[in-house]
């Protein structure tokens, strides 16, 4: 797994390609709260996230939780394979999906 990181004032753009399964999610957790500081809004591209995993899942929850009192979390460009992971465990009912 890679991630880009992009910053524009109180925004953050993570964009994540390949696997997020057990081995990746502690590193896209670390990156996301060494950046997160002020940051009001947190957009997660995942235009080139081939899969996601329960560890992957509980990393998205958990940022979901420490931003909902200071800002917003969008995930975008989900791919089918991803989009199906959140559907079936009702993740598309929790998160922002664009």
């Amino acid at each position: 797994m890679t991630i880009e990181i992009k910053k524009n004032a109180d925004e953050l753009v993570l964009e994540i390609t390949g696997r997020l399964d057990t081995i990746t999610a502690p590193a896209l957790d670390k990156t996301i709260n060494e950046n997160l500081g002020e940051i009001k809004c947190l957009i997660l591209d995942f235009k080139n996230l081939e899969y996601i995993s329960s560890a992957g899942l509980r990393v998205l929850l958990s940022t979901q939780k420490k931003l909902q009192q200071k800002g917003t979390m969008k995930i975008k460009n989900v791919r089918e394979e991803v989009m199906e992971v959140f559907e079936i465990t009702g993740f598309v009912d929790i998160l922002t999906v664009e």
